[in-house]
């Protein structure tokens, strides 16, 4: 026994040393072995070492790579060596990201690893209170991760000052681009120090990101982990070829499938998400829907559902489709092909993470989708084949929630009132109708010749 226990220890030792290698103090070791991470990601061997040398970083790398902790951990490693004190409304480093779930999964990630370490972490994005946020930026920051729109408001009203921060990591640029936060993003980035470090990251470079890059990088060094649009390899793609009539019938089949235990939906718009969900919540599955107008508190309960297994299905615009690590996604279900076909590598790796499995299905129309399907392929450099539709169970719905459908369905339903075979006294109907008493005001509103309201007073009666 004692020898088993020597073993596992030297084994600890070993695996921890490998992240001890890349420079990284034992405080920080010391949490990613109580996480669970005990071996470094390809990306985080390359970007720890550099970035604590001193050297900005342009990273290429796709969806589930662990380039989170390659630019967190060095960070959070300098600002311990440096030991200074916080500066009031002072961030002494900026995380920016494009989507407000992507933000607070690197403010949990970054929590995780400062832990015990008396650092101070603020997260500031759209959807929740201001006031906390300026409450929390108040004394000063270590890191802040923060959205560019929310920033820039603060930054505006001077309740965050950029001056002094040393470090600017830009997460998922490609994203920001497609968003319309290019013009945030420089702006940011001239309010920040010239002495800084910077890293960028982005899953695609088209010629926007490479000048963006240009003006913001000093002699970078690139990191190129897969070619642009590849896919995990632990995901299997499929298409079904499923006429747009039939899709809700077909994908609530599929949910029924055993194999199917944790699943997130992609739509097109917010109305197709809300659609989707009301279609399965009458077919009795647990789901939750997150879009552009859910608020944050409400995008977060839906997560936190979908994550701790109380919720099956997860219906989700393109919003979701990036910075959503929910370990343990079984599928992922294309309801609708995406408009920018870059999203759809985005989609698909919510499922296959960190060198586990996944699939991921495409529900597609021929008649109106083909164009999409084409582009999708060009960007994964792979042709998708039709495959055959397995064997669905029937859905069967309740009969109140049959009933609920029709009469949404119907608007134009006349209203059917209770018959009435006597009017009681209290009825308004029977009641007299009131009358002004003798020698009190009334106030009578008219309109003159010019179309202006008028008012005067007169006697009643």
């Amino acid at each position: 026994m004692y020898l088993c226990f020597l073993k596992e220890n030297r084994l600890n030792s070993s695996l921890s040393s490998l992240f001890t290698q890349l420079g990284l103090p034992g405080s920080l070791v010391k949490n990613l072995t109580a996480a669970g991470m005990t071996e470094p990601k390809p990306i985080q061997k390359q970007a720890i070492p550099s970035m604590l040398a001193g050297r900005d970083i342009l990273g290429i790398a796709q969806t589930g790579s662990g380039k989170t902790l390659a630019f967190t951990l060095p960070i959070l490693a300098r600002i311990i060596a440096a030991g200074s004190k916080r500066k009031p409304k002072v961030a002494r480093a900026l995380i920016l990201v494009p989507t407000r779930e992507l933000a607070v999964q690197i403010d949990e990630s970054v929590r995780l690893m400062a832990r015990n370490m008396y650092l101070s972490v603020a997260l500031v994005l759209g959807g929740v209170s201001r006031f906390t946020q300026i409450r929390h930026m108040a004394s000063g920051v270590d890191i802040l991760i923060a959205t560019p729109g929310r920033l820039m408001d603060h930054v505006r009203e001077k309740n965050i000052s950029l001056s002094e921060t040393c470090f600017f990591v830009l997460d998922e640029a490609d994203r920001m681009l497609d968003m319309g936060f290019i013009r945030d993003v420089q702006q940011i980035a001239r309010l920040i120090a010239p002495e800084r470090q910077t890293a960028l990251f982005s899953a695609t470079m088209p010629k926007e990101i490479s000048h963006l890059a240009e003006s913001l990088l000093n002699r970078p060094l690139m990191l190129e982990m897969a070619p642009q649009g590849t896919t995990a390899v632990g995901i299997v793609q499929k298409l079904y070829c499923v006429p747009l009539r039939d899709k809700k019938k077909v994908l609530a089949g599929l949910l029924a499938l055993p194999d199917f235990r944790s699943v997130i939906v992609f739509t097109r718009t917010k109305h197709g998400a809300d659609a989707v969900t009301r279609y399965l919540e009458k077919a009795g599955y647990p789901v939750g829907v997150i879009h552009g107008n859910k608020t944050q508190n409400a995008r977060q309960r839906a997560l936190k559902g979908f994550r701790n297994g109380n919720l099956q299905v997860l219906v989700a615009t393109d919003i979701a489709a990036r910075g959503i690590d929910v370990p343990g996604i079984s599928h992922v279900i294309n309801y609708e092909l995406p408009d920018e076909a870059e999203s759809y590598v985005h989609r698909i790796g919510r499922t296959g993470r960190n060198g586990a499995s996944g699939d991921a299905i495409t529900l597609y129309d021929k008649s109106f989708e083909e164009t999409r399907l084409r582009a999708v392929e060009k960007v994964i450099r792979k042709r998708l084949e039709l495959q055959v539709m397995p064997n669905l169970p029937e859905i069967v719905f309740s009969t109140k929630a049959v009933e609920q459908n029709s009469e949404k369905s119907n608007p134009l339903k006349p209203l059917q009132y209770p018959k009435i075979n006597s009017l009681s006294s209290k009825d308004p109907r029977k009641r007299p109708a009131r009358r002004l008493d003798q020698g009190k005001l009334s106030r009578i509103r008219n309109v003159g010749k010019n179309g202006r309201k008028i008012s005067r007073f007169a006697k009643a009666g």
